[in-house]
């Protein structure tokens, strides 16, 4: 620090704890839970009990996701979302890119928002993407961390 500048660090915080790691690229993963018993796996993570109507119920273990999968669906968000985001209504809104898509091994879908600077004219879908640590929002103390969906890049 010098001339008085007191630049503190923020502190990372997840927006929702546990659906997610702390870690950066290659090894960032959303989590999900498997079931012993029938091996179903749920994303937001189930911690008490399988959801599976067919299943008798087993022990639920913490699994990563896969980190690629295919859009299934898409949309701009022109409306402020709810909480927990954040947005001051006296700065200009900006829409924003939902993406749903189809995590392969887990035939399962999670939906995300896009990366910035990802538009809708950028997404098709069945295109490639893969989940990204983002971050929704920050003030003076706190960064709070999200993921996001990205489109894979074609070599």
């Amino acid at each position: 620090m010098s001339g008085g500048d007191l630049t503190v660090a923020r502190t990372r915080t997840p927006v929702v704890a546990g659906w997610f790691t702390d870690a950066e690229e290659p090894d960032f993963r959303l989590l999900g839970t498997r079931c012993a018993a029938c091996s179903s796996v749920f994303f937001p993570r189930e911690d008490s009990f399988c959801r599976n109507p067919g299943c008798e119920g087993g022990e639920l273990e913490e699994v990563p996701l896969s980190r690629r999968g295919h859009v299934w669906s898409y949309t701009d968000g022109r409306y402020r979302p709810p909480a927990p985001y954040v947005s001051d209504p006296h700065v200009e809104w900006e829409p924003y890119v939902l993406v749903a898509v189809e995590l392969a091994a887990e035939r399962m879908v999670v939906l995300g928002q896009a990366a910035p600077g990802v538009s809708t004219t950028d997404l098709a879908v069945g295109m490639e993407v893969e989940v990204a640590p983002g971050m929704l929002n920050e003030d003076a103390v706190t960064t709070w961390t999200t993921w996001h969906w990205r489109p894979v890049e074609v070599a």
